[in-house]
């Protein structure tokens, strides 16, 4: 029951007031049973005391039931809006390379699939609570007719108990197995979308990545939540037979062993059949109850605390005016995608002054969108250090410092609309520079969301470049952003908009492959295998 502790440790106050307005309502509706047992076998009309009293008892069940499940419904529904937030802001908190180390895939079935699993739990454990709390009222109940019932009662929940550990144990393990291929599956249906062009232009290709890669995932998922469905069934099943069996005992063996009036034997065939229903409740919900364990179990191995989240965030500092950023023996160590390898970038030495245009250039894998992570305070460095101006640049004012930087990556993520900026003055703005940015026509701004974001490449990328325009941070950076714009505006983004950042004071960082644009530069970067080779002012062509 992760379920019912995650809820405990959210609000266990108010999950406690429910659990004990729910114990009422089951004693209440254990005293309707006994009412309605002893009616029915007498003779003559009732009295008005026992009319009271069940009208009584039904208000009183009734009322304490609702208001047992409407609090559990909010504070379920409240721990599992704060399980999200916890969550997101936890990833967010996070530095970026365990994150990149986690996968994509896996963080995203976390935050989708795992806390809605989690969040369909909780929405049904009231009234699970509700059923148990009535079913415990009914054990009073038995307990308060006969003893020698109680204790049989007792045996065979302990004999269905003791039977179904086994099925429950190997039904939880098959969910579990399920839950670990889901992660690949994940994966295999963002393949699917993301390369969805390059699969319907080669069949061959198409049918080996159905049938060997997705359909097998697929197909060890289904086996095991069939077979762990499977056993939850049997679960049903036996507890059913348990049930039946207790009722024939009642009916045609306990009037044999001990002497019990009819009146006694009614009671007990109807407090049976009204526990039937809230235990065959509880017993359907198993699986969903497990799949949320599994979840919670998850979420916690994803190494986002849950009982114990950071403390509200403070909004860092605004970026300050500076006069010089300095890399000193920088280095920073990953496993590359060949096997155990490893890359090194560094030992860096750089310092850069406002105003500065930069171009950072080299070949594949030489490193430049790593120094572009370290420099933009994406990646903590593994030796060496960070200043700005005299104050190293540390855990503990990282934020502040990455406020300084606007920067668009090649692999940039664009928003539906501008973030954290006020919608009433920037519209203006925001208009003003997709003229600039020639996307007038395609999208238009209305308290800052964009009308479309249904693109080119090149498009969005302009659209990203309007937003690091509106920040007007102190340092941009740009990692290869002219490779998807047309040969005209990618004149215009090195000739007009580069030029015009440094006449702001900008510095620009630009990693660039076009090298008949370099001589715009101030200077000129060149990482070879991990290392600074050349970092001079570039050679001016005899024509400029």
């Amino acid at each position: 029951m992760d379920v019912i502790v995650f809820l405990l440790k959210a609000s266990w106050r108010a999950v406690a007031i429910a659990l004990l307005t729910g114990l009422v309502s089951g004693g209440c509706s254990a005293g309707l049973i006994a009412l309605i047992s002893r009616t029915v076998v007498q003779e003559g009309l009732p009295s008005g005391a026992i009319t009271v009293a069940f009208i009584g008892l039904g208000i009183v069940a009734l009322t304490t039931a609702m208001f047992s499940r409407i609090l559990l419904v909010r504070f379920s529904q409240a721990a599992v809006f704060d399980l999200q937030m916890r969550l997101s802001r936890q990833i967010l908190a996070t530095e970026l390379k365990p994150l990149e180390t986690l996968g994509l895939p896996r963080l995203l079935v976390v935050l989708t699939e795992d806390v809605q699993t989690v969040a369909n739990a909780a929405g049904v454990v009231p009234m699970l609570v509700i059923n148990i709390a009535s079913a415990a009222g009914c054990m009073v109940y038995i307990s308060w007719l006969s003893w020698q019932v109680l204790a049989l009662v007792i045996l065979l929940t302990l004999i269905a108990s003791v039977s179904c550990r086994w099925f429950l144990v190997s039904g939880w393990r098959w969910l579990g197995i399920a839950r670990e291929q889901q992660d690949q599956l994940f994966q295999h249906f963002r393949t699917l979308v993301d390369g969805v062009k390059e699969l319907k232009l080669h069949y061959l290709g198409q049918q080996d990545f159905l049938e060997a890669d997705l359909q097998q995932t697929a197909i060890r998922v289904r086996r095991a939540n069939e077979r762990g469905m499977s056993l939850f069934a049997i679960i049903d099943s036996w507890g059913k037979f348990i049930y039946f069996f207790a009722v024939g005992l009642i009916l045609f063996a306990l009037p044999r062993w001990i002497g019990i009036t009819p009146e006694m034997r009614f009671g007990y065939v109807l407090t049976f059949t009204y526990v039937l229903g809230p235990m065959e409740s509880l017993v359907n919900k198993l699986p969903l109850l497990s799949r949320a364990s599994i979840a919670l179990d998850k979420i916690r191995t994803l190494g986002l605390s849950l009982s114990s989240p950071k403390s509200a965030a403070t909004a860092p500092p605004p970026p300050t005016d500076w006069h010089r950023l300095s890399l000193k023996e920088t280095t920073h160590t990953y496993r590359t995608d060949q096997g155990d390898s490893e890359f090194t970038l560094g030992p860096v030495n750089l310092t850069v002054h406002p105003g500065e245009l930069i171009f950072v250039i080299g070949g594949n894998g030489s490193g430049k969108s790593t120094l572009a992570k370290l420099i933009t305070g994406l990646y903590q460095p593994q030796s060496g250090s960070i200043w700005l101006d005299d104050q190293p640049v540390t855990a503990q004012n990282q934020d502040w410092y990455r406020q300084h930087f606007s920067v668009v990556f090649s692999d940039f993520y664009l928003f539906d609309r501008l973030l954290g900026f006020d919608s009433s003055a920037d519209d203006i703005r925001a208009r003003e520079y997709l003229k600039k940015l020639q996307l007038d026509h395609k999208v238009s701004i209305d308290h800052g969301e964009f009308s479309t974001t249904s693109l080119s490449q090149g498009q969005r990328k302009r659209l990203t470049l309007l937003s690091a325009y509106l920040e007007n941070r102190p340092i941009y950076l740009f990692d290869e952003w002219a490779a998807d714009q047309d040969p005209t505006f990618k004149h215009i983004f090195y000739t007009q908009f580069l030029p015009d950042l440094k006449a702001q004071g900008k510095t620009i960082f630009v990693i660039s492959h076009d090298d008949r644009y370099f001589h715009w530069a101030d200077r000129l970067i060149k990482l070879d295998y991990g290392s600074i080779s050349y970092d001079n002012p570039p050679v001016q062509p005899s024509h400029v």
